[in-house]
């Protein structure tokens, strides 16, 4: 579907229903609890090197000149390694978290319509795709910034849109970077309050994992990112017959 296409379906598609999408989010999650697990953990480890990069220069400080961190003391090049490296880490880190997001999407995308397939975690590391969800990941820093800016205001506001982004780069690859943000903000504008609410009540939902020790909160925490596949297919739909 093109760019056209999918407004036209935003515009003439009900609005999205808040008790429907999290009653059914809550049911496929039961289907994709472990794909969630096993996608939080290779997220921690995907992102650490990025951190770890962005930690090199104070370890090397601390390892030529451990007085200097005992005084909290770091030498101006050494913090300005760091202002240098941290939009570096802070851009891979999301390319990286919005690629495994969109490729979970797709899991749950297969498990909703009983698809026999394997799970393809790094589906959007391969093939060239890792450059589009790139672009995506410096317009979603763009639009938070700009949102930051904004008082805080504005960031809430651009929470929703930014929310839906990873289900176009799942479910609509055949549009540029620009038309998936611009598709994101038709959807989002449209339901605003039903996404937002979605997004806060599940994301609450979603840590109560930390009642279970703490360790509980990996097997929930992707329980967030569910009703965004259902926001997609009730706002826009598929083309293939369900």
């Amino acid at each position: 579907m093109n760019l056209e296409i999918i407004t036209e379906r935003i515009k003439s598609n009900a609005d999205l229903s808040f008790g429907d999408i999290f009653s059914k989010s809550i049911e496929l999650f039961k289907k994709v609890w472990l794909q969630g697990f096993i996608l939080l953990l290779l997220t921690f480890v995907v992102i650490l090197p990025f951190y770890i990069i962005l930690y090199i220069p104070m370890i090397a400080v601390g390892i030529t000149d451990p007085e200097a961190i005992r005084n909290n003391e770091l030498p101006p090049m050494v913090a300005m390694a760091m202002g240098i490296l941290a939009p570096v880490v802070a851009i891979g880190v999301s390319t990286f978290a919005l690629a495994l997001n969109a490729a979970f999407l797709k899991i749950c995308r297969q498990k909703d319509i009983g698809e026999e397939t394997s799970d393809d975690y790094f589906y959007f590391f391969k093939e060239g795709r890792l450059g589009k969800v790139f672009i995506l990941a410096l317009y979603t820093l763009v639009l938070s910034i700009l949102g930051l800016l904004a008082c805080g205001v504005g960031l809430i506001y651009v929470i929703v849109p930014l929310s839906l982004i990873p289900a176009f780069l799942a479910f609509s690859n055949e549009l540029s970077p620009l038309e998936m943000v611009k598709a994101s903000f038709a959807l989002g504008n449209k339901n605003w309050l039903v996404i937002f609410g979605l997004v806060l009540v599940t994301g609450i939902v979603a840590e109560l994992g930390f009642l279970l020790c703490c360790v509980g909160v990996l097997f929930t925490a992707m329980l967030s990112k569910v009703p965004t596949y259902y926001m997609y297919k009730d706002g826009i739909g598929f083309n293939e017959i369900e």
